[in-house]
């Protein structure tokens, strides 16, 4: 009977170890878990700059207008009615 006993002590002090240290441990979920966060963090963020991305796609496909200023600031185009004066500051 006492050896019976001390196989059982033994599988659950094996058990044990195996829930606070080994594979699947709770540390091991906890480390997961956190990952998972940090990675839906970054999920949101990426997925906010891709809609930002998308909104001005849409906007530059519909609207002549956002095609010129684009243009006009980015390019330094002008119309053919325009003077061009470029003022240079010290």
């Amino acid at each position: 009977m006492k050896l019976l006993w001390s196989i059982m002590a033994v599988l659950i002090l094996l058990l044990q170890v195996r829930l606070w240290v080994g594979e699947g441990s709770f540390a091991q979920v906890w480390a997961l878990e956190q990952s998972i966060s940090e990675q839906r963090e970054e999920n949101a963020e990426l997925s906010a700059r891709n809609e930002r991305l998308y909104a001005e796609v849409r906007n530059l496909h519909n609207e002549q207008g956002a095609v010129e200023e684009r243009a006009r600031m980015n390019l330094g185009l002008i119309r053919d009615d325009e003077t061009f004066f470029l003022v240079v500051e010290n």
